[in-house]
């Protein structure tokens, strides 16, 4: 996975390894969700490439999740390839980088799309190339098909319950990370004014339950 600039790499990380984490950019490319950091690192592991679902699956278990390899948003004419994402080596999320700003990409620290769990899915709002993937995501209504397509070729759908806005410095990192027995989904991007560094000072969420 290619390094993502500097200023992408904001993410805080609680002990509780429930993160927070933006999708955007505007003039700075910054996708930063800023929140307090717990002095603490992510248990070991965590942000490997290695810590995606096969390494989550019980011992004795069959076979591995499936991996999501694509999302779609039929009502908002999205339609994107999935990369994996992990965590910085400070221990912030990473995102997508700018140049790849059309491509969104699946938190490999959170749950299996379709699986038990909150699944992430991060994308830019807008970067310096221009308009990038989630650029329309505040226009999801709720009742919204979201469409996950795995590498077994089958496709979950999930349907949109709420969205929010949210400041960067008041992310709802529980809600959003987790642990839950149903099998959700969330999509995250930037939202909102920029500050004087030109940076989206909130985070948009979308929630959605398998369907």
């Amino acid at each position: 996975m290619p390094r993502t600039p500097s200023s992408l790499r904001r993410a805080a990380l609680p002990l509780s390894a429930c993160l927070l984490l933006a999708g955007c950019s505007a003039a700075g490319d910054d996708a930063s969700g800023t929140s307090p950091r717990s002095g603490t690192s992510a248990a070991p592991g965590a942000g490997r490439e290695a810590g995606t679902a096969e390494s989550r699956t019980p011992a004795g278990s069959r076979s591995p999740a499936a991996v999501p390899v694509r999302v779609a948003v039929p009502s908002l004419g999205i339609d994107s390839e999935l990369m994996r994402l992990g965590l910085n080596e400070d221990g912030t999320v990473e995102v997508p980088p700018a140049e790849k700003g059309m491509t969104a990409g699946w938190y490999t620290g959170g749950a299996t799309p379709g699986e038990p769990g909150a699944a992430v899915i991060i994308g830019h709002n807008d970067t310096r190339f221009g308009k990038a993937v989630f650029h329309d995501l505040r226009k999801i209504a709720k009742g919204a098909d979201i469409a996950v397509r795995n590498d077994r070729g089958a496709e979950l759908h999930f349907k949109v319950t709420g969205t929010e806005t949210v400041s960067k410095k008041a992310f709802p990192t529980r809600k959003v990370y987790g642990a839950t027995s149903a099998r959700t989904l969330r999509l995250i991007t930037c939202d909102g004014a920029f500050d004087a560094q030109g940076h989206p000072v909130d985070n948009l969420i979308v929630y959605a339950n398998r369907s």
